[in-house]
């Protein structure tokens, strides 16, 4: 179910590196087979990576109990929090993750920012992976020996080489601010409503439309996949367009779940904060219109 960008870095990394990477199974609903996943644990892992929640089903994993077994087996637990960090509260010293990396964009932020917790003790052993100013605290030349020494910069400058994006960091500052100021309990319950009350009125209203993965609103964020008999996801968010209604089409960037539902695409409607009881009721009178053509 993973983002492509929680796939391709592992991968082009294996090929240096030479590790192996497991994959996990996934359910026909589109949720974790968790008794899979700890199966592919063994003393020779290294690290896990999971995504907090798909962005493609809004499914909600329990990335608590896999980071309990990552441990128990030695490993690190590395988790994609970009669509669960704007939706829920995260809290990564009960969840015990060892890593957790997160997007503005998806929380009111603007894009080209985001932010990458490490534990400290993790970070002050990893080298950095990008040189230039900032990340060291002092450079010393020798001239007689023609060597010059280093040294890194205490975390998180150490891994911040250059100068930093300061207005979108002020930016994604702001975007945390107001959602900590709404509370993201409240956030998450919103969505919920919002995903519950959707759920509802598709399936009783729309006779063409098909949900994918679980509709169960108490596993999930406020993201619904699905498609129309006989139309192209393309052409359902084209038909939505029309009329003003924004939706996503295509692989989200996650092919491999999409072979999962055997599909060559899918449209997905996500809700946030902004929407509507209101636009449901038209999202939903629209979907009729198109199942009409």
């Amino acid at each position: 179910m993973e983002h492509h960008s929680n796939i391709v870095p592992w991968e082009i990394i294996s090929k240096i590196n030479g590790f192996t990477i497991k994959y996990a199974k996934v359910n026909d609903d589109g949720t974790l087979d968790y008794e899979d996943f700890e199966s592919k644990f063994s003393s020779k892992t290294k690290l896990a990576s999971l995504s907090h929640v798909s962005n493609v089903s809004g499914v909600i994993n329990d990335v608590k109990r896999i980071a309990k077994v990552a441990h128990e087996n030695g490993a690190l637990m590395f988790v994609d929090g970009a669509q669960s960090v704007p939706h829920m509260r995260v809290d990564v010293r009960d969840l015990d993750v060892d890593f957790l990396a997160f997007s503005g964009h998806k929380m009111l932020g603007p894009t080209g920012i985001g932010a990458l917790y490490g534990k400290k003790a993790l970070l002050e052993k990893m080298e950095p992976f990008q040189g230039g100013g900032e990340m060291i605290k002092e450079v010393s030349f020798n001239q007689k020996t023609e060597q010059c020494g280093i040294g890194w910069n205490d975390p998180p400058w150490k891994f911040e080489a250059g100068t930093p994006n300061i207005c979108g960091g002020v930016a994604l500052m702001e975007a945390i601010k107001y959602l900590e100021n709404i509370g993201m309990s409240e956030v998450l319950k919103y969505e919920k409503m919002l995903t519950e009350y959707a759920v509802k009125r598709l399936q009783s209203c729309c006779t063409k439309l098909i949900l994918y993965g679980t509709s169960d609103p108490s596993l999930k964020c406020g993201i619904i996949p699905f498609g129309i008999v006989g139309l192209s996801s393309h052409d359902i968010a084209l038909f939505l367009d029309n009329y003003g209604i924004m939706i996503r089409s295509g692989f989200h960037c996650a092919q491999p779940l999409h072979q999962v539902f055997k599909l060559q695409s899918s449209a997905r409607a996500s809700f946030y904060i902004y929407n509507t009881r209101e636009e449901i009721d038209r999202f939903v009178e629209i979907l009729k219109e198109i199942e009409r053509v």
